[in-house]
């Protein structure tokens, strides 16, 4: 039987409200922290073990990971680990009751996002959930909008592509226009159809699309 445990259920529009993984083998944290972020307003769900987290949450939802680091069976780091292999991006924040300089500098290279020893101050693990919750908001949105912008560059003939990248380098028209070997007027036909198909008003934000694009 599952030992899964959770509170403050989302509302109708689920998808976008963060929820807060608590993965804890001691049966009296991870009820305290649910009555914590349950005050807190917070939507949370607790795991007794990393399998059981890794087999049961959604590790692709908005929200963070709070996660002891000593556990039997599959550690806190494990975990970490298992979740950067499937491509999950959560957020996580680690709780251990003893300093552990290099589990620590472990953890934070791997892209933890605190790491707080116990007894803690309520405030203090909120306050790190706040900020993991908002980095994991900034990171998706960051995302959306990369995503948008493949699928306008996608819309690009490869003629266009051509253009659109020359044009971004800082080339002027009659340039664009030796370099490929078209006429000046073709290039800015093209230079239209690619201001129109990326959605761009003006060349400083079309660069700023490319610059992004190639950042990928």
């Amino acid at each position: 039987m599952s030992d899964r445990a959770t509170r403050g259920e989302a509302p109708v529009n689920s998808s976008v409200e963060p929820i807060i993984y608590v993965v804890d083998d001691d049966e009296r944290m991870r009820e305290s922290l649910l009555d914590l972020f349950t005050f807190a307003k917070k939507r949370a769900s607790a795991f007794s073990s990393g399998t059981e987290f890794l087999e049961q949450a959604n590790t692709n939802a908005p929200g963070c990971v709070v996660i002891d680091l000593h556990m039997p069976g599959s550690t806190g780091l494990e975990v970490q680990n298992q979740l950067i292999s499937m491509g999950s991006k959560m957020p996580v924040i680690f709780l251990t009751g003893r300093a552990d300089v290099p589990a620590t500098v472990t953890a934070m290279k791997a892209g933890a996002t605190d790491f707080i020893t116990k007894p803690f101050v309520n405030q203090d693990l909120l306050d790190a959930v706040e900020r993991a919750i908002r980095a994991d908001g900034e990171r998706r949105k960051l995302d959306a909008d990369h995503e948008k912008l493949q699928e306008l560059a996608g819309t690009l003939t490869p003629r266009e592509q051509e253009v659109m990248q020359a044009v971004a380098s800082g080339l002027m028209n009659k340039q664009v226009a030796f370099q490929l070997g078209i006429s000046e007027m073709t290039v800015k036909l093209h230079r239209m159809n690619v201001m129109r198909k990326m959605h761009s008003r003006s060349l400083p934000d079309l660069v700023r699309k490319v610059e992004s694009l190639q950042k990928a």
